[in-house]
């Protein structure tokens, strides 16, 4: 008892002070607020309102004027209530505008090309080693997941091979033994009317085995281009089986001509050797596994920006034995806004990649949770760590991917996604043409400067063009279509439409409202009695004298 009453003597203190303040400083009287009221109304900067107090004639007349005025102040300050709040949910819903400009340039920045070879590996090496489809297919899924395999008996020959041969690399079996980029492979390549030879590709893996990049990402193959219509010409030869190869027999398809042993011990040393050369170039051929859907021949290419990984899912543009591929392209930028307006978020930059893309996020991100679970990285993502072996790739990687796909760990689009889209973005949208490669006037023209057949020509060349439309590239900008400036504006236009009120006139109401809240809080706390106090247990209650 004793502390409850100490306790309750600080606070009847507290309240002593207050009201002891509130009578030094109490509310003017009724008369003086009326004063108040009335000058504010007279002197405030908020039209109309001057009406509702002043006069303007005698009995009814002024009665009737002074309800008219309510009547229209009253209806003008709602509808500017409604049109602010209006602007303000518009506002919040984060709308933008999209613009699409064409920009014309005097030269412009040519695309890096990827190519590849649908027949993935050479065929003696794979006849030999017919897993290496099955393991490469382990190996890629880190691009695009698939289910790989199905059948028990290809999963316990898998399972048997790996553990045979743990020392096994399919990086390097690929590297030495997929399609490679030679004179051989390469018969023609110029860009812009200059000569260009296969050191100036750049090796890249890819799923679809070794690849090659022009216009990689470095200083001295940044190529520009001044003129539409001219850009990149290259001309492959895949080197695939077709009917009537004979194979190790001795070969008459090339120029009648027949290359076998015999021909290359009668030539001279340096003849010999590149007879040799010949007959080697001649007898490889590249091959692929239709079992595993790769049943077609040809080049598969994709335009992509120098500072982005090529992107073959679904973007690839393909080109079949036999034809003239005609590439029309065209530079089309995209710059969208971060969000809440956009999707994009500026902040994101990736670790092992100059430039953000979706693709390049989503390969960082799989090469993160792989590494956390297996304690190693694939090659065919980027990172810093120990490079997975096949049984790792098998055994733990396959899983990881399974719980990244199936959590959704690794997700794209919308802002609150892994890997968002970018706020620019360069795509290189492009239209395709064919015609068969080569003319029958034409076979006879590049059968001697190419020691190749018509109907050698017709299943193993690959002839393309890539070329600009125009000088120009578009830019489709996502804008925000009300900016936070726009927004006070439109706010005080309905203001000085409705009310003729503006920031100034804003203050005075606010002003008014809150002196006016000040003495009625006053009044009421002044009329409240007094907390009773307790001594000697009993209640004492002291009432206050109030006087409004």
């Amino acid at each position: 008892m004793e502390q409850e009453a100490k306790c309750s003597t600080p606070k009847s203190g507290y309240w002593s002070k207050v009201l002891l303040y509130l009578r030094k400083h109490s509310a003017p009287s009724l008369q003086e607020r009326r004063k108040y009221n009335h000058g504010f109304a007279t002197s405030t900067s908020f039209h109309g309102v001057h009406n509702l107090v002043e006069n303007g004639g005698s009995g009814d007349n002024s009665k009737f004027r002074m309800a008219i005025w309510t009547s229209v102040v009253s209806v003008f300050i709602i509808m500017a209530v409604w049109q602010v709040c209006t602007r303000v949910v518009n506002y919040f819903s984060w709308p933008t505008t999209t613009s699409v400009n064409v920009q014309y340039v005097e030269n412009i920045d040519f695309p890096a090309i990827t190519f590849c070879n649908l027949n993935r590996f050479q065929t003696k090496a794979v006849n030999n080693l017919s897993i290496a489809f099955f393991l490469w297919n382990i190996v890629s899924a880190v691009l695009h997941y698939t289910s790989i395999i199905s059948d028990s008996s290809e999963m316990q020959e898998v399972a048997d091979f790996l553990t045979l041969n743990k020392n096994f690399s399919i990086k390097e079996f690929t590297r030495n033994y997929g399609f490679y980029l030679n004179n051989s492979t390469l018969l023609k390549c110029s860009f812009f009317g200059y000569p260009c030879y296969p050191e100036d590709f750049e090796h890249i893996f890819t799923e679809y085995g070794n690849c090659y990049t022009f216009n990689y990402n470095t200083v001295l193959m940044n190529k520009r281009i001044t003129t539409s219509g001219r850009g990149l010409s290259v001309l492959f030869d895949i080197k695939q089986p077709y009917p009537g190869h004979m194979g190790d027999k001795p070969v008459t398809h090339q120029l009648g001509v027949l290359y076998d042993k015999s021909l290359v011990r009668g030539c001279l040393p340096y003849a010999q050797d590149r007879a040799k050369r010949r007959v080697k170039d001649m007898k490889t051929e590249f091959t692929d596994e239709p079992s595993l859907g790769f049943v077609d021949a040809g080049i598969s290419f994709v335009l992509h920006s120098p500072m982005v990984p090529p992107r073959f899912d679904g973007l690839g543009l393909h080109s079949p034995a036999g034809m003239h591929a005609h590439v029309s392209m065209r530079q089309f930028k995209t710059i969208i806004q971060e969000h809440p307006w956009g999707e994009c978020n500026p902040s994101l930059k990736l670790k092992y990649h100059e430039m953000y893309s979706t693709y390049g996020c989503l390969q960082e991100c799989k090469s993160y949770y792989i590494q956390n679970e297996c304690g190693c990285i694939p090659f065919l993502l980027p990172g810093n760590g120990k490079e997975c072996d096949l049984q790792q790739l098998y055994t733990c990687v396959s899983n990881a991917l399974y719980n990244i796909e199936k959590s959704e760990l690794c997700s794209m689009g919308t802002y609150n996604s892994t890997c968002p889209v970018p706020c620019e973005e360069t795509d290189f949208p492009a239209t395709i043409s064919y015609s068969t490669f080569p003319s029958n006037k034409a076979a006879q023209f590049f059968s001697p400067k190419l020691s190749k057949s018509a109907l050698y020509m017709r299943n193993n060349l690959v002839y393309i063009d890539i070329k600009y439309h125009e000088l120009n590239y578009k830019i489709m900008k996502q804008q925000k279509a009300l900016t936070s400036s726009e927004l006070l504006s439109d706010i005080g236009g309905q203001l000085g439409l409705f009310c003729g009120a503006s920031m100034i006139t804003m203050i005075e109401i606010i002003e008014y409202l809150f002196t006016n809240f000040y003495w009625m809080c006053v009044l009421l706390l002044l009329k409240t009695p007094r907390i009773p106090e307790w001594t000697n247990n009993q209640p004492r209650y002291q009432e206050e004298k109030q006087e409004c």
